[in-house]
Order: C-alpha cells, then sequence, then structure tokens
C-alpha cells in the first residue's frame, strides 16, 4: 500500500526521490486512530483528535519537497500534531525541532515518536507563532497550519539562505515559501492552494 501511495505522489508531481523513499518507509497507519486505519495510505487528511487533521500524503511531500532539506539541517516544524510530517522528516536526516500547542497531541506523539525509533532534536508544547528562538537559527522551517500572515518570529529564526515554507491565508490558505537572502531581504514564491487547519495563537 505504501508504495501504490507513493507511485500516486509520483504521478501528482512529487520527484523528490529521498521524500518519496521517507514516505514508502513510514508506517502512516500508526499515526492515526485505529478506526482509519485500512484507509490511511489513501491520499486523504483524517482527524487525529483536539480538532486538528493528519494532512494529505501529497501535502507533506509537497512541502518536504519544497523544503529541500538535507542531512544535518536544523529544521523548525510548527505544529507537530500525531508526528508523521516529523517522521519525514527525521528520515530525511535533518535534526527536527518541534513545536505543538495541543496538549493531548503533544503528550501523544511525544510517547509515539520513540517507539518508531524516530528520535527529533526536540519536541515541545507551547505558541508555535512564537517559534523556538533558543534554539534559532534554523536551516529550514516547516509551518503545517494555515496562518493568517507569516509570523515575523518566524522570519527573524531563519538563516540566511534558508527556506520557509508556510501556508497563508483565511479559508483557503496559497502555500508559500520564503527564501532568506540577508538580514532584510526575502524572496517570495506563491506555490498553489492548500486546505490546513488555522494555526492558532496563544493571546495572553
Amino acid at each position: 500500500m505504501r508504495n501504490q501511495l507513493v507511485t500516486q505522489l509520483q504521478s501528482k508531481g512529487i520527484s523528490d526521490t529521498a521524500v518519496l523513499e521517507a514516505i514508502r518507509q513510514i508506517p502512516r497507519h500508526l499515526f492515526l486512530n485505529s478506526s482509519f486505519e485500512d484507509f490511511a495510505y489513501q491520499d486523504k487528511a483524517f482527524p487525529i483528535g483536539a480538532g486538528q487533521t493528519i494532512s494529505h500524503p501529497y501535502t507533506v511531500a509537497f512541502q518536504s519537497q519544497v523544503l529541500q532539506v538535507q542531512k544535518e539541517h536544523k529544521v523548525l516544524e510548527i505544529g507537530t500534531g500525531s508526528g508523521y510530517q516529523t517522521a519525514v522528516l527525521c528520515k530525511l536526516g535533518a535534526k527536527v525541532y518541534s513545536v505543538e500547542r495541543q496538549n493531548e497531541l503533544f503528550k501523544a506523539t511525544s510517547l509515539l515518536l520513540p517507539k518508531l525509533g524516530i528520535r527529533p532534536k526536540h519536541l515541545s508544547f507551547g505558541d508555535g507563532y512564537k517559534g523556538l528562538p533558543q534554539h534559532a537559527p534554523f536551516d529550514r522551517i516547516i509551518v503545517t497550519a494555515g496562518a493568517p500572515s507569516i509570523p515575523q518570529a518566524l522570519m527573524a529564526q531563519l538563516k540566511i539562505g534558508g527556506r520557509l515554507v508556510i501556508p497563508v491565508g483565511e479559508k483557503e490558505q496559497v502555500m508559500t515559501l520564503l527564501i532568506r537572502k540577508n538580514e532584510t531581504q526575502f524572496e517570495k514564491h506563491e506555490l498553489g492552494e492548500f486546505k490546513f487547519v488555522p494555526l492558532l495563537e496563544n493571546k495572553n
């Protein structure tokens, strides 16, 4: 079923062999509620609790491909969720620092990933809008929820030459890539429409 999923992703334009191989290796069904296990390798999103969803495999593959992750890259992930995207990034050889604001998901993922032999550098429970300034700067930043605009804190935590991929918009989002050119300038690319749960900010 995983091989069939990879073939489907290739037909949709995913060409990064490392990303495809990571998806081939990771047991997505273990990141889902058992009632969805039979559908785990379809290109669909499913609820994972706390009002959140696990993204379509195509979305995970697309964001991972756009990031152009290389081994040993420091990657900040905003929205750990079920940990599936985290697992893909770890398989790509990244040192992953991930933030989740839903405590229920944070606890579940903190237990699940080590059981699967997947070891991110740092998992934290907190506000993704703020990023992780204490661990910055990052080679890559990935946001897995829709934001009305790109948080300034995340832009500040990106290395020069680094890539940030984030879905931007309210109801529908445009996948947006920022490449940091220097201290003050970013190159922006818009890469098509996607649908994500909203990126929530702690207002206190």
